[in-house]
């Protein structure tokens, strides 16, 4: 895949990795900035920046084989739109400018969902139908962004639609596009085959997907029946686990057996996580337990960046590192060790300090110090990861089209 693409992305992830260490710091001494304003930013940079265009370069990269022009283009018209929000964002928060470029970013990629639905393709039912189920999530989740200026309007930011219109497009960019499209990525490169076993997954794993929404809207517009919808929804996540598992346990030894140890960890971490990721929502099922999660930063915190730097970014580094030619570099190993650590440290003192909150204990010592240290790791790791792809020549001839 095109080294200078790689790179982009990894920039945007550095920059948005800046930005949430200057947020971390803000508890120490002000910055300058408001803080609101500069999460805007971050969110948007790395959610839009990193994760979105990386999974627009490994889809054109892995399935659509004529790579036209306009793809080029397109990436680097939705980086410009990238770049402003992260230069808007942190001056004016959601303003005429910052949302002109938000809006622009989605028009890009409705034309990039257009392009890859019709130029796709792949012989493998399995891919076909993971990548067009998270084609379609990503434009059905952009429904909650264009609800949000009737939502003020009508009823102001305080209100349960606009809360619930922010939930929509959270919940099916994360569990539906971002989540489905790695997966659609990792079927492709392990080579699954389409068996009653994938179809039991993909029908759990999506009819969950839609059915857990039940628990943001549960949160601002309380009704029993949707505690019941949520609980089904979990059950059927379980569920997809179960088969995920049981489907790729024979191809992914085989394949891992090609890969250097560095893989091998990304791999793992990034399995664990997805896992992880399940298990947790399992317990949403008990009312009294999600009151609690939503109503704890720190948790609520420490599950988005479980899914955002733990599972999708695990996965999307595995993939940019995959070429068996490519160097495994001192500042390969460094990077990843780096943010992998960093990811743990900070997940964990989260976590702690949420149960610290929950059982009104007060604040671990030096706390804020502590998980501003340890943010530290992230952008340090994704800088050194991006030294070696600057380092390394030839990338784009190294990466293989097909595993």
């Amino acid at each position: 895949m095109p080294k200078k693409l790689v790179i982009v992305c990894l920039l945007n992830f550095l920059v948005a990795a800046l930005m949430g260490l200057a947020l971390r710091y803000t508890f120490i001494d002000a910055i300058g900035f408001n803080y609101r304003f500069l999460t805007h930013a971050h969110s948007h940079v790395a959610m839009l920046g990193w994760v979105y265009l990386m999974l627009y370069t490994l889809i054109v990269h892995y399935f659509i084989p004529d790579k036209k022009p306009i793809y080029n283009k397109l990436f680097w018209i939705t980086q410009a739109s990238v770049i402003g929000m992260m230069l808007s964002f942190p001056f004016q928060g959601y303003a005429a400018i910052s949302i002109t470029f938000s809006t622009l970013h989605i028009f890009c990629s409705y034309y990039f969902v257009r392009l890859a639905w019709k130029n796709h393709k792949t012989d493998s039912v399995v891919s076909q139908y993971t990548l067009k189920a998270a084609l379609i999530f990503m434009v059905v989740s952009t429904i909650g962004v264009w609800c949000l200026g009737p939502a003020v309007g009508l009823l102001g930011q305080a209100s349960a639609f606009y809360q619930i219109a922010i939930q929509f497009f959270l919940h099916f960019q994360f569990n539906g596009w971002f989540l489905i499209a790695v997966l659609a990525v990792f079927f492709h490169l392990l080579k699954i085959k389409d068996s009653l076993v994938f179809q039991k997954f993909f029908k759990t794993l999506i009819a969950g997907t839609i059915l857990t929404f039940a628990l943001p809207v549960q949160w601002y517009a309380p009704h029993k029946a949707l505690l019941y919808i949520n609980a089904i929804g979990i059950i059927l996540q379980v569920a997809s686990l179960f088969y995920f598992l049981k489907l790729i346990q024979q191809n992914v030894k085989q394949f891992l057996n090609r890969q250097s140890k560095l893989i091998i960890i990304l791999y793992y971490f990034s399995l664990f996580c997805f896992s992880v990721k399940i298990i947790l929502q399992t317990f949403s099922i008990i009312p009294e337990f999600s009151q609690v999660v939503v109503n704890n930063r720190n948790f609520v915190i420490g599950f988005i960046h479980l899914m955002m730097l733990g599972l999708i970014s695990g996965f999307l580094f595995s993939f940019i590192l995959k070429p068996k030619k490519t160097k495994q570099s001192k500042e390969l190993s460094i990077g990843v060790y780096s943010f992998l650590i960093g990811f743990v440290l900070t997940e964990l003192i989260l976590l702690v300090q949420g149960c610290y909150f929950y059982f009104g204990i007060g604040f671990i010592p030096n706390y804020y110090t502590l998980l501003f240290f340890f943010s530290t790791l992230l952008p340090l790791g994704l800088l050194f990861i991006l030294i070696h792809f600057i380092k390394t020549k030839n990338h784009e001839k190294q990466a293989s089209k097909t595993p």
